[in-house]
């Protein structure tokens, strides 16, 4: 197609239109685009009085806020799934971001999950084996590696997050998490997830 036989100069052309001077950024490197906006500039904040609130009266001070899933709010399901997970990404993923470049996903190897030696000890688990994380709402297979440094007793780590397609059983631990958001910033609660993990049959 003729676009792939554009230069570098019909590209940079291209991309930045009249807003800058192609002459200038070849004669100095860089050219600095015009702002048209400086969002809240003239104030408009979505507050009482409309203006940026440093500290906000109605939050009062920083306290400790329990997980909607740990043993101290929700005792009953702690005691069937007294592990909590945190799915932080792999090292060379950035969350499901690049598990499609191969040379990445051979890095990482396969589906991970790690877990504290004295846990893992406790299930009769062993570094290497195929192990099933699970909970009411879902079930994954990861390879299990037992850690005394990353995990600490109590929290598994399933890291990834690998694209269903690429997992061992066409699950990734993403399943195991809620939909439910957060009380003020209505992010989601990606972190409160209790689990429970034994070997694969």
């Amino acid at each position: 197609e003729p676009c792939f036989a554009d230069s570098d100069e019909t590209l940079t052309r291209a991309a930045f239109g009249d807003a800058v001077s192609y002459d200038e950024l070849r004669e100095r490197g860089w050219a600095q685009r015009p702002r048209k906006e400086a969002p809240f500039a003239q104030g408009g904040f979505l507050t009482p009085s409309g203006r940026c609130v440093i500290d906000a009266p109605g939050l009062g001070v920083p306290d400790y806020v329990a997980p909607y899933e740990s043993a101290a709010s929700a005792p009953e399901l702690a005691a069937r799934y007294p592990l909590a997970m945190i799915s932080p990404p792999a090292r060379n993923f950035l969350n499901s971001s690049f598990v499609n470049v191969k040379s990445l996903r051979d890095i990482e190897g396969e589906p991970i999950l790690e877990m504290h030696a004295d846990d893992a000890a406790a299930r009769g688990l062993a570094d290497g084996q195929l192990v099933h994380v699970f909970n009411d709402r879902g079930r994954s297979t990861c390879r299990l590696r037992v850690t005394s440094g990353r995990a600490r007793a109590g929290v598994v780590n399933g890291l990834g997050v690998w694209w269903r397609k690429l997992g061992f059983d066409g699950t990734n631990v993403n399943q195991l998490t809620h939909q439910r958001l957060t009380d003020i910033g209505r992010g989601p609660t990606f972190y409160d997830c209790l689990v429970e993990v034994e070997a694969c049959a």
